[in-house]
């Protein structure tokens, strides 16, 4: 479970803070108090001249100041406290999907994921902003105003010790139904958030299937699960303040009538004394209720503390790298009794594969054999179960990540593009200063310089977010000018001619060409006629290797493939 109150705890200054500013602002409140009752006692009971009490006056100006000013420290204090767990929290929990960022991806909906780095982490803000300042204070202030009032009326004092308890007794009973109630609500946001990106993302196919008004009733639905959740917790936190005002108003009514009855009756009670009392003890109760709102609030907290601990809690491999810095040369990739397993039960291996220096591997098989699942393993993106995978004769394990991810290119059959210009897309694929000259050359190695001088803008030509206003051919030789610019070791393809105009096929072709002559290259393909030409072409099937060999080799030795080879006759492997 993931503890926030050690969380707040972690932040030693902060909570230093907030002691000292709770302690100022419990002295200035009896402060407050003490001088406005010596002004209201020299003016109505001593007839003292303004002259006399102007120094009251200035006293109470004094305590009214620090009471605010420590009051204004601690609000400031728990926003920052706040701001810095929740930084925290969204860290860890982008480390926990950027450790294994595959593994990640398939598990749950991506809106969720979004709801848990954005909603459920700012759910936990009143905690850290209101509960944890408020606790502080009430731990702290009760107890000063409490002392004072036993100094000056014990009655008063015992009264406050009898009834006081009741406050966090009711306060308990009711966090615990508020806790289930608001677990509610977070499982139903968890759940429309989710439903409500996925739905989104994928409403051209709704439309074109006559899906969409299906889908606008389970959002409907989804969106009022939530809201009546919301009202349960509203409902829940309206019911607590007006209990607690009760309480507290019970409580100063029983304390008023006995100091009323001890000043006029009894005449045993001095007037100073009891409206010094008179003024602490509302105070008393207010921090006191505060704190009931306060407590509601980091109840409510805890549901959203409980989805983030339960993805932050969940088995994390990540994915190993040491310190090793690798030369600019094609890399020799030795696969050494690989496997993995995915958590739905399909595994991959064990794998042995060899590429020498500037070589063409190869992976074919049929849809779900394990192809993608192998390029990920040896491109760093998935976690060995088994085996190793050697880089020159080094174990990959032992080589620093940015070295590793600075040689190695990963071109897919649908790169990502991110939203800004072409030349920035370009860009992104080196992290080292790069020249008008080089950019404009790798453009044209990828064939898509021509493109981009047709452009009024150019390279400065703004691209939407996932390419949007690309056709897929342009993303994929914007993909391929990120490579030619970045010369790396190793470059891996993932069926990179799949779905491609027959130009941008051949574009893509001679690209692998030219980049073969100083990389290794790997590619994951289902046009075998793509491949014929590499030296090593692996076959998988269920996750196993069925056989290995050149092209040559397999059409002699392994029939499957001449099957495939025959099915396909220049369409896709069925």
């Amino acid at each position: 479970m993931l503890d926030l109150k050690q969380l707040a705890y972690e932040r030693k200054n902060r909570m230093a803070w907030l002691i000292v500013a709770s302690l100022l602002k419990g002295v200035a409140m009896i402060g407050q108090a003490l001088f406005f009752v010596w002004i209201a006692d020299a003016v109505f009971l001593k007839d003292a001249s303004f002259r006399e009490v102007l120094p009251y006056f200035w006293g109470l100006l004094a305590a009214i100041l620090i009471r605010a000013a420590s009051g204004y420290a601690i609000g400031r204090t728990g926003v920052n406290l706040a701001s810095e767990a929740k930084s925290t929290l969204r860290t860890k929990l982008t480390a926990s999907f950027a450790g294994n960022p595959l593994q990640a991806s398939v598990q749950g909906q991506s809106g969720e994921k979004v709801s848990l780095l954005l909603d459920a982490v700012d759910e936990v803000d009143g905690y850290f902003s209101k509960y944890i300042p408020q606790m502080v204070q009430s731990a702290i202030i009760p107890v000063l105003l409490l002392i004072v009032i036993f100094s000056q009326h014990w009655v008063t004092g015992l009264i406050i010790l009898i009834t006081a308890p009741f406050i966090p007794v009711f306060m308990a009973l009711v966090g615990i139904k508020t806790k289930e109630k608001a677990d509610a609500q977070m499982e139903k946001l968890g759940r429309f958030s989710g439903t409500f990106l996925d739905v989104l993302q994928g409403l051209t196919t709704l439309k074109l299937f006559g899906r969409a008004e299906q889908q606008k009733q389970v959002i409907k639905k989804s969106s009022l699960d939530f809201r009546d959740a919301t009202m349960e917790v509203l409902k829940s936190a309206f019911l607590s303040s007006l209990m607690l005002e009760y309480i507290s108003m019970l409580s100063m009514g029983i304390i008023a009538l006995e100091i009323g009855l001890r000043l006029v009756v009894y005449d045993n009670l001095t007037f100073f004394t009891a409206f010094f009392v008179m003024i602490l003890v509302p105070d008393f109760f207010n921090l006191l209720k505060d704190f009931g709102s306060a407590f509601h609030t980091g109840r409510g907290s805890a549901a959203a503390a409980k989805r983030l601990a339960a993805e932050l809690e969940k088995e994390q491999r990540p994915v190993a790298f040491g310190q090793a810095e690798m030369p600019e040369q094609p890399f020799a990739i030795n696969v050494n009794a690989l496997s993995f397993q995915y958590e739905d039960g399909f595994g991959l291996g064990p794998i042995e594969i060899a590429a020498s220096p500037g070589s063409r591997l190869a992976i074919i098989g049929k849809s779900g054999s394990g192809k993608t699942t192998l390029l990920h393993a040896i491109a760093g993106l998935l976690p060995l179960q088994d085996g190793q995978i050697l880089v020159n004769g080094i174990p990959r394990s032992e080589i620093a990540e940015t070295s590793w991810f600075d040689h190695l290119s990963y071109i897919s059959q649908n790169p990502y593009l991110f939203a800004g210009t072409i030349k920035e897309n370009i860009l992104i694929g080196t992290s080292r200063q790069t020249s008008e000259e080089e950019l404009t050359e790798a453009a044209r190695k990828a064939g898509i310089l021509e493109m981009v001088y047709s452009l009024k803008q150019g390279f400065e030509t703004p691209v939407g977010e996932a390419g949007r206003g690309l056709s897929g051919g342009e993303k994929q030789r914007i993909a391929l000018a990120r490579a030619f610019l970045k010369k790396p070791s190793l470059i891996l393809f993932d069926e990179p001619t799949s779905g491609l105009d027959l130009y941008t096929e051949k574009v893509l072709q001679e690209a692998i060409e030219e980049l073969g002559r100083d990389a290794t290259i790997v590619t994951v393909a289902h046009r075998l006629h793509t491949v014929r030409n590499s030296d090593v072409i692996l076959v998988l099937a269920d996750g196993k290797a069925a056989a290995k060999g050149s092209h040559e080799e397999l059409l002699e030795t392994y029939s499957p493939y001449r099957e495939m080879l025959a099915i396909q006759q220049g369409g896709v492997l069925q």
